[in-house]
This record gives structure tokens, C-alpha cells and sequence, in this order.
């Protein structure tokens, strides 16, 4: 079978399990059922992440980009903040820092991931930064040694790009797939 040909396989596969097995908190307003998912674009996914609660990122709701490159799942997907955010492990770019988006020696991707996986992952470093292995030095030295000044500027970005009706925000009806979701996916 030709890469290609196992791609779609894989992507449609990881797809259906999304939909009815999601990560706690995820949902798929644009999916409803098979018919969706073959004609869902496979190579790029358009995600939601509602900030964890009792976080500085609360309340927030922080588009990102999943681009599903030929060679998955043997190579891992590349992973962008849309959204604007104060992070220690999310560059100006919105690259993410985590080791499970690169390949090894130095990340630790292996086929047996998934989409569900990574997006699980971020969810986390939202919750749990990890300023030792920064992408934003000042971000990362904030957190460790004036949390105050991290907290301040992490919420306030927060409230001006990831919450609804903010500048780099447009309004997005949420379908919620439990009682404290803490994300939401669109698929282009």
C-alpha cells in the first residue's frame, strides 16, 4: 500500500476515534459523522484549546494549526499557536516547545502517538509550563523567579487575543462534550 494511500487510512482512522472517543473536553462541531471525515481536508487540522481552569490562561480559547505532514505518523505533526499567548514553551510564532513534536534523538515522537495525544500534551503544558526548557527566555525566567509579572502578563494576553470577542478572537459557538471541557476542535 503507498504512503499516501495509508495516510488517509491513518488520518481517517484517528478521526473516528476523536469523534467517539475524544480527550476529556474535546468536541468536533464541524464533524458529525463517516461522510464528514472523507471530506474533511486530512493534511490540516484547525484546533480550539480552552485554557485550563484555575490557570492564567482561564476562559481562553487559543486556535492552533496542526499540519499533518506525508510521512505520518512516522514523522510527528507540526504544531502552531494561532493565538497570541504568554507561554514559557510558545514562541512569538506560536512554535511549540514539546518533546513528543519532534523526532528522536532529541524529542521523543513515535508512530504509536496520535493527533488525540498531542493535543492532550498541550493541554498539560498549559497547566504545567515547564520554564526549564523554554522557548521564551523572559517568559520562562518570569515564571520561575517573578511569578507575579508572568501571571500579569499571561492573563492579560490571554483576556486581549483568546477570549471571545477579542482582537485575535472572533467569537466561536463552543459544543462541549462534558461539564469541564478543555478543548474544542474544528476541522478545516
Amino acid at each position: 500500500m503507498a504512503q499516501a494511500a495509508r495516510l488517509i487510512l491513518r488520518m481517517q482512522k484517528e478521526l473516528k476515534l476523536l469523534l467517539t472517543d475524544p480527550p476529556p473536553g474535546a468536541s468536533f462541531p464541524q464533524l458529525s459523522g463517516d461522510s464528514d471525515i472523507c471530506s474533511s481536508s486530512l493534511s490540516s487540522i484547525d484546533a480550539q484549546i480552552e485554557g485550563p481552569e484555575e490557570t492564567v490562561y482561564a476562559k481562553g480559547i487559543f486556535k492552533i494549526k496542526i499540519h499533518i505532514p506525508e510521512r505520518y505518523p512516522f514523522q510527528p505533526p507540526s504544531v502552531t499557536f494561532a493565538t497570541p499567548i504568554y507561554h514559557p514553551n510558545i514562541d512569538t510564532g506560536g512554535r511549540i516547545c514539546l518533546d513528543i513534536l519532534n523526532l528522536p534523538p532529541k524529542g521523543a515522537w513515535q508512530p504509536s502517538l496520535n493527533i488525540s495525544t498531542v493535543l492532550t500534551s498541550i493541554g498539560l503544558l498549559l497547566s504545567e509550563p515547564n520554564p526549564d526548557d523554554g522557548l521564551m527566555c523572559e517568559a520562562s525566567k518570569e515564571y520561575k523567579y517573578d511569578r507575579q509579572a508572568f501571571d500579569q502578563k499571561a492573563r492579560s494576553m490571554t483576556e486581549k487575543y483568546a477570549k471571545a470577542g477579542a482582537s485575535g478572537n472572533s467569537s466561536n459557538q463552543i459544543i462541549q462534550t462534558n461539564t469541564n471541557p478543555s478543548m474544542v476542535l474544528a476541522l478545516n
